[in-house]
């Protein structure tokens, strides 16, 4: 279980991140919300090692995050950042099999691993191609592959951090990457995602934490934080929350 204690963050003289107490659970997707330069970034990085705590700390299983090897820690923690950069011309099946270089699985299991990855991305249909022929949502999918390709098949003890897997991509592809991602947790892994959509964290996150001013506004069940209050709160926006007709979740409409 991937946990932060008393977390700080600062820059300088500036606070961009204080009082997080957090831990991500097993088989849970975790949606992450706020307004631009609530912290939210700062977050994933210090989660996943990238900035080191100005004060507080984070745990893998009980051992501070830095007293893993990095291939120990690649084998349980795998980190989406907000975009990926990768000027080569690779095949898309080389790209996703990236993932895999933490594992010795031999290349037979890893080939097939790569396939299952890309179908879960929706991008099995991008197979063959060179990386740089690709638009940014198809590249952005297939990013997407490669991390879970580093835990496939996905477990209890496994984390996945995403940020912002959807910003590029259109309306469906938005809801089916989300979908896998849903899916991966149901295996058992953990999964922190940043998200800027309301209805899309309404729809697919069990609980949200809800950032302003670079310290926690809210932390539960998405019915106990998306509501009109805090939203109207944290980003300023007056809201009218209804129910989804055949699902249930808060749908979330702008007044």
């Amino acid at each position: 279980m991937l946990c932060a204690e008393r977390l700080e963050i600062h820059r300088g003289e500036r606070v961009v991140l204080a009082d997080i107490d957090l831990c991500l659970q097993p088989g849970e997707v975790l949606g992450v919300l706020g307004p631009n330069g609530a912290g939210k970034s700062t977050l994933l990085a210090a989660l996943c090692g990238e900035l080191a705590p100005s004060h507080g700390s984070v745990h893998l299983d009980q051992r501070p995050l830095g007293a893993w090897s990095g291939p120990a820690r690649a084998q349980r923690l795998a980190v989406l950042p907000q975009s990926s950069t990768l000027n080569f011309g690779f095949a898309v099946e080389a790209v996703v099999g990236m993932g895999r270089l933490p594992h010795a699985t031999g290349a037979q299991r890893d080939a097939e691993i790569v396939a299952q990855t890309l179908a879960a991305a929706d991008a099995g249909h991008l197979a063959g191609r060179s990386y740089l022929a690709l638009s940014g949502g198809e590249r952005q999918r297939v990013h997407l592959a490669r991390v879970l390709a580093q835990l496939w098949p996905g477990a209890a003890g496994q984390t996945l951090l995403l940020d912002e897997p959807t910003s590029m991509l259109d309306p469906l592809h938005q809801h089916t990457t989300l979908q896998s991602v849903r899916d991966f947790a149901r295996r058992g892994a953990a999964v922190m995602v940043i998200l800027h959509d309301l209805n899309l964290a309404a729809r697919y996150c069990d609980r949200v934490l809800l950032l302003h001013n670079a310290r926690p506004h809210a932390l539960g069940a998405v019915d106990e934080v998306l509501t009109a209050q805090a939203l109207e709160a944290v980003f300023g926006l007056q809201v009218l929350i209804q129910r989804h007709p055949e699902r249930g979740h808060p749908l979330i409409i702008a007044r």
